[in-house]
C-alpha cells in the first residue's frame, strides 16, 4: 500500500504602495501563515516598477512570519546583468525559489519591447538563471491561450523551451473550468514537458473586477458563472458562492491527481482562507515575530 500524495499549498501577495496596504499585506500573511504554505510568492510590478518594495515585502515576510517566499522576476525595462543582479539580491536574502516570467510592459506602452541588452523572453531569463546557479524556478503557463499567443500550441511550445532552459515548475494563469487545466495538462505531457504544473486558483473577490481582469489575461469566464453572480442579492450571497466555486474546482483538482494549489490572493486572505479550511487544511498555532520593519 502506497501513501497518499502529500498536498500542498502556495499563496501570492503583491508588494504595498501604502501604510494601509502595508497593513492590509501583514493581515494577509498573518491571516494565511498558520495553514502552512510550502512557500509564499511576492509579484514584481510592470516594468521592474516595485523593485525595491518586492525586496523589502520578501525581507519583513522572511523576518516576520518566518515562511518561505519565493522572489517574481521579469525582464522588461532592465538590461540582462541588471535581472540576474536583482537575483542575486534575492539569493543574499536567502530566497531559494524564482517566478520567472517575462513580464508585462508599463502601462501606455503598447507591447512587451526587449531592453536592447536584455532578455527578450522568459525562456532567456530562465537559461541565465539556471547558469546562475538557481535550482528552483517556476514560470508561467496558460491553460487557455495567451492573448499574445497565435495558438494553444504556440503556448505549449513556449512553456517547453522554458523547461529545456531550467525551469523545474509551471504556475498557470487562474482558470474556472477543470477540464481547461486538465486538457493543457494533457497537452504538456503529450509535449514531453514532465514538471509540475500547478494550478493557480484565483478566489472571486468582485465579480466585476473579475471580468476587467480576465479580459485583460485571456481567461475565459463562462455563462454558468455569470448567471451565478449575477443572481447573488447581497455581499453574503456572493461570499458563499464564491467560497463554493473555489472550493469545488479544488476538490475535483486533487481528485484528479493535482499535489500543489496555488492561490492569487490579492492581499485579501479571508476567502482564500475559508477555501483552504474547507479542503481539509488545518492552522497551526502561529505568531508573528515582533519588532522586524515594514517593507
Amino acid at each position: 500500500m502506497t501513501d497518499a500524495p502529500v498536498r500542498t499549498i502556495s499563496f501570492e501577495f503583491f508588494p504595498p504602495q501604502s501604510t494601509d496596504a502595508t497593513l492590509r499585506l501583514w493581515r494577509a500573511v498573518e491571516r494565511l501563515a498558520p495553514l502552512a504554505p510550502s512557500y509564499v510568492s511576492v509579484t514584481y510590478g510592470a516594468g521592474g516598477t516595485t523593485r525595491d518594495r518586492t525586496r523589502a515585502a520578501i525581507r519583513t515576510i522572511q523576518d516576520r512570519a518566518r515562511l518561505p517566499v519565493a522572489g517574481h522576476l521579469t525582464c522588461v525595462n532592465a538590461t540582462g546583468d541588471e535581472t540576474i543582479e536583482v537575483a542575486r539580491s534575492y539569493r543574499k536574502m536567502g530566497v531559494q525559489k524564482i517566478v520567472a516570467l517575462r513580464g508585462d510592459p508599463p502601462k501606455g506602452a503598447g507591447g512587451f519591447q526587449a531592453h536592447p541588452d536584455g532578455f527578450a523572453s522568459a525562456a532567456e531569463l530562465v537559461g541565465a538563471l539556471a547558469a546562475d546557479g538557481w535550482q528552483d524556478i517556476a514560470v508561467a503557463a496558460y491553460p487557455e491561450v495567451h492573448p499574445e499567443a497565435s495558438s494553444a500550441q504556440a503556448d505549449i511550445d513556449m512553456l517547453k523551451r522554458k523547461v529545456d532552459a531550467g525551469a523545474t515548475s509551471a504556475l498557470t494563469q487562474f482558470f474556472f473550468e477543470t477540464d481547461d487545466f486538465l486538457r493543457f495538462r494533457d497537452r504538456c505531457a503529450d509535449a514531453g514537458i514532465t514538471i509540475p504544473v500547478h494550478p493557480g486558483i484565483l478566489p472571486v473577490e468582485n465579480f466585476a473586477n473579475l471580468t476587467r481582469f480576465a479580459a485583460r489575461c485571456g481567461a475565459n469566464i463562462p455563462d454558468w458563472m455569470s448567471k451565478a453572480f449575477g443572481a447573488a442579492e447581497d455581499m453574503e450571497s456572493h461570499r458563499l458562492l464564491a467560497t463554493a466555486i473555489a472550493t469545488e474546482t479544488c476538490d475535483s483538482l486533487l481528485s484528479q491527481g493535482v499535489e500543489h494549489l496555488h492561490f492569487y490572493t490579492l492581499n485579501m486572505p479571508d476567502l482564500t482562507y475559508d477555501i483552504v479550511r474547507t479542503l481539509g487544511f488545518e492552522p497551526a498555532r502561529f505568531g508573528m515575530a515582533t519588532g522586524a520593519g515594514a517593507a
